[in-house]
């Protein structure tokens, strides 16, 4: 054995002593692979502190309202793999398609009633999202929770501009009605650049891998006896949808903005709800969990 294969032997087997099965066989695979990197490609000294002055100049620029290690994540494609095996592994058929949390899911979404706006009082591009929550069976999920979080019509998010725009614009948490439907106001978002003054940035511009973001809205829904759902919902007349540069776009989160119907009111709204916001273009959200028992099923199967 030479020395390089007996350091790896060596450094594995330090984590062996660990009473987490799942702690234990991850760090030991993390250094395998971490080796492996290292002598296929036979990095030089100055190669790997570089590297490693990459990593902390990405945890020096994370902050309260900037998570530049979860952005690293989004453009290495690493956020958008492991929502895909979460996938693969737990959730039911037909349950909506999961994608990447993001970076800029920082406060707490205030609490909102159906048919309130999530925007600031005046400017944008109005717009009503509405739908309905339910199963993979098709049952309606009353008393589902929905975290709502998107960009403005210029492409900021709230915690981007706090000089300007108070803490909460562009956020919402509602419930779905006894019936499953949910719907509020809000601003067409726009498509934005990820940030590119920190590391990441720098990542990419050296790399010459474009720096956009298709429009989106991002939803993250619970409810009892299901799996949380977090997911985009990407405008389907948004440039940048084929070189997202996160890789979050999936075909199926895709959805036209539509002329608000005049019925739209009797679909969705319960007795005594909130009325439906007039506003003249919508977009449908409709969003299907996957249950306990789904995923129980799956894991057996």
């Amino acid at each position: 054995m030479s020395a390089v294969d007996d350091l790896g032997r060596q450094v594995r087997s330090s984590f062996g002593g660990s009473d987490n099965d799942r702690f234990r066989v991850l760090l030991q695979s993390l250094t395998a692979h971490l080796h492996a990197f290292l002598r296929e490609n036979d990095v030089t000294v100055e190669e790997w502190y570089a590297g490693v002055d990459f990593l902390t100049r990405t945890g020096q620029t994370c902050s309260k309202t900037r998570q530049e290690f979860v952005l690293l994540s989004d453009v290495l494609g690493a956020s958008m793999l492991v929502e895909m095996l979460a996938e693969m592994r737990a959730e039911g058929a037909g349950a909506t398609e999961r994608t990447v949390l993001g970076p800029f899911h920082m406060t707490t979404s205030p609490e909102r009633e159906l048919g309130s706006s999530t925007a600031r009082v005046a400017g944008g591009e109005r717009l009503l999202v509405y739908g309905r929550v339910s199963d993979t069976a098709g049952a309606a999920i009353p008393s589902a929770t929905i975290d709502v979080w998107q960009a403005d019509g210029e492409g900021y998010y709230d915690v981007q501009l706090p000089d300007v725009v108070p803490p909460g614009i562009g956020r919402g948490l509602f419930t779905t009605n006894s019936t499953g439907w949910f719907y509020f106001e809000t601003v067409a978002p726009a498509p934005y650049p990820i940030p590119s003054d920190g590391p990441v940035g720098d990542l990419l511009a050296s790399a010459s891998r474009p720096v956009y973001r298709p429009a989106h809205i991002h939803f993250q829904v619970t409810a009892a006896g299901c799996r949380e759902l977090t997911t985009h919902i990407f405008l389907a007349d948004s440039p940048h949808l084929d070189s997202d540069a996160v890789f979050a776009v999936r075909p199926s989160l895709v959805r036209q903005r539509q002329v608000v119907d005049g019925d739209l009111a009797d679909l969705v709204v319960d007795a005594g709800d909130p009325p439906v916001p007039s506003v003249a273009e919508a977009l449908r959200v409709d969003l299907v969990l996957a249950t306990d028992v789904d995923t129980t099923s799956r894991r057996s199967a």
